[in-house]
Formats: structure tokens, sequence, C-alpha cells
């Protein structure tokens, strides 16, 4: 019996080219990749502004985890990707402001750069439903 695959689409302009979504679920897992700080226009949000692309990427993926039928409640694990670590404690700070009670596993580390240099940050999370 195979389970059923859902695609939450991705409104990046990156999207097509690549060819990937925003989240994907299978049966009660939930994989959303790196999350990128933009709006969807594409346009990157709080330029140099780690705390902001933060919240942004954050706001995103909660966008996305709905859309596939959870919360953020239901993560169990999400990997930020910075490319300056000095901005660790800056970008820490709001992902507790949105996981302070749900406590999900984490992993900081730093990256030499993404597809825009105006991005300081990506997220990815993992999250895991009721099977009801």
């Amino acid at each position: 019996m195979s389970m059923t695959r859902k695609l939450v689409p991705s409104t990046s302009p990156y999207a097509p080219i690549i060819g990937f979504s925003r989240a994907v679920r299978v049966g009660n897992h939930i994989s959303i990749g790196g999350t990128a700080p933009i709006d969807a226009n594409g346009k990157t949000v709080g330029v140099g502004d780690p705390a902001a692309q933060t919240r942004q990427c954050l706001e995103t993926i909660k966008t996305a985890l709905e859309q596939a039928g959870a919360s953020l409640n239901d993560v169990v694990r999400t990997r930020m990707l910075l490319t300056r670590i000095d901005d660790w404690q800056q970008i820490a700070k709001v992902r507790g402001e949105y996981f302070k009670d749900i406590r999900p596993v984490d992993t900081v580390m730093e990256v030499k750069g993404f597809i825009n240099k105006e991005w300081l940050i990506e997220i990815e999370v993992d999250a895991v439903v009721d099977e009801g």
C-alpha cells in the first residue's frame, strides 16, 4: 500500500526552475526544505536584518504547515542555515518566540551563501502529525 503524497507549492520564483515544493507530506510526516526570507512576490524581506529575515522564513513555514494539514505545534526538528554565524543570537531569539513551548530539536550551521546574496538565513523544518 503506497502512502498519499501531498505537495504544497512554493511561491518562490526559483521553484519552477529548480522543480521543488514548499512542503511535501507523505503519511503523517511533513518536510519543508530551505525556506528563504522572501515575500509572495519573491522579494527579499529585511535586507541586512537577520531577525526580520528569520521571522519571514517562519511565517512562510507556518503557512506551508497549515496548507499541509499541520501547525507549528507539530514541528519536531528545525535546521537554521546562516551565512553569518555571529547572527545566531538574534535568529535564536526569534525562533524562541515561535517554538519556546514546542521545543523541537534544532541545528544551527554556517554556510557559505545562498542563491540570493541578500539572504542571511534559510530554515528547514520536519513535522509529524497525528495519523487520525
